[in-house]
Order: C-alpha cells, then structure tokens, then sequence
C-alpha cells in the first residue's frame, strides 16, 4: 500500500508514536491512588490511563488502512520508544555535575531499569501485533459491521497480550512486586486499560467514520501478508 496517497496517514501515525512515547516514559514513573463510589479505592500507574490510546489507533489505522499501514506504524512506535528508552539510560548514567543535587529524582523518573524497559519492548509489539491482526480476521468475518466487536476485541486479545507478557518479564523474581501478587496485577493493569479503551469507543467510531470519508477507503484485508516482520502488503 503506498500511504502517501492518503492524507492523514502520517498524522495519526506521528500521534500513535507520540502517545506510545510520552505514556512510557511519563507515565510509569507515577503510583497513583482513587477513590470511586462503587470500587472503593484503587491503586495504580499513571501511564494506565493513556497508554491504552495507542491500541484505540491501532483499531483506526487497521480498520481505515488496513493490517499492512498498521504494520509500519507499530514499527515506527517500537523504534521511537527503543530510542527513547535508550536515551533516557545513557541520560541517567552520565555522571552529574557536583553542584546539580537532582540526580536520585531524575533517576527515579526515567531511570527504568534494562528489564523493565525490554519487557515494555517485548510486550508491546506483541501486543499491537495481535491487537491488528484480530482487528483485520474480524472485519472480514463480520463483513465490515458491528465495529464495536472489532475494537472490544480486538483490544481484549491485545492488551491480554500486552499485559500477560509485560508484568511477568519485568517484575518476576525482582523483589519489587511478590511473584503471588503478580497475576493480580496483571487483571487490575488489563481491566482498566481495556475500560478506558471501551470507554473511547464513541470517539473510535468519530475518527473512523471521518477517516473513511476523507480518505475514500475502507481497507479489507483478504490478501494481505501478516507476517509482522515484512513491510509488503
């Protein structure tokens, strides 16, 4: 597919990398607390409440572009966020001016440790990658209706995957979360994200819907190659 035929392709790709990015680096550095009428008080990280943003442009970039268009963007996400955590690494370690007495803070912010930062790699890509494909099977088995099956999910295989894979490969055996807590994490982390990705559903359908529009597609994928490791069509 030549994306440059279509004018806004590069915009949401530009806002998938932006959000991927900022949620990563932002976000996981902040242990936030609520208290809801009905749930009681919650725990959780900040980058929860963005973060799933990226999978809802996932959905819009597979269900307007087709798998293949996604395919180049979640691998513009995964380098730009390797970059970025591998920028705020060599940040972290070089050595402090005497006089700058900020370095245990700017640590604590950005200074996640190798594991951590892999495991987000790792979880990411999966994640996105089974988030598309769901996306794509669904809207051929459903002959293009019913988006709201496609975006729910799509979302609840790919933010399965994404959190089934990440908690356990960053926290297993590092003393920072108790192996017995580890899969209450992982439903806690995969409920809230795919509630505030159901909760976008509406705006979902906005974007869509203008997007089509605009751009005069509606891609199907029946003869699209899902080896998420090659960039033809």
């Amino acid at each position: 597919m030549k994306t440059s035929n279509y004018k806004y392709y590069d915009l949401v790709m530009a806002a998938f990398v932006t959000v991927l990015i900022t949620a990563n680096i932002i976000g996981p550095a902040k242990i936030s607390q609520l208290e809801l009428p009905i749930f009681g008080v919650i725990t959780f990280g900040a980058g929860v409440l963005f973060f799933p943003i990226a999978f809802i442009f996932g959905d819009i970039l597979t269900e307007v572009y087709g798998y293949a268009a996604s395919r180049r963007v979640i691998w513009a996400g995964f380098a730009g966020l390797a970059f970025a955590s591998f920028m705020a690494w060599v940040v972290v370690a070089l050595p402090p001016a005497p006089f700058w007495k900020n370095q245990e803070v700017y640590e604590v912010a950005f200074g996640s440790a190798w594991r951590v930062a892999l495991a987000g790699l790792i979880a990411f890509a999966a994640g996105e990658f089974a988030n598309s494909f769901v996306m794509a099977k669904m809207k051929i088995w459903t002959k293009g209706k019913k988006l709201w099956t496609r975006t729910i999910g799509s979302t609840v295989i790919g933010e399965g995957v994404d959190s089934i894979l990440f908690y356990p490969l960053a926290f297993y055996n590092s003393g920072i979360i108790p192996n017995e807590m580890l899969m209450l994490v992982v439903v806690a982390q995969f409920l809230a994200k795919t509630g505030v990705e159901i909760a976008f559903t509406p705006i979902t359908y906005k974007i869509i819907k203008f997007l089509k529009t605009k751009e005069k597609i509606d891609f199907y994928d029946t003869k699209t190659d899902f080896n998420p490791f090659t960039f033809k069509g």
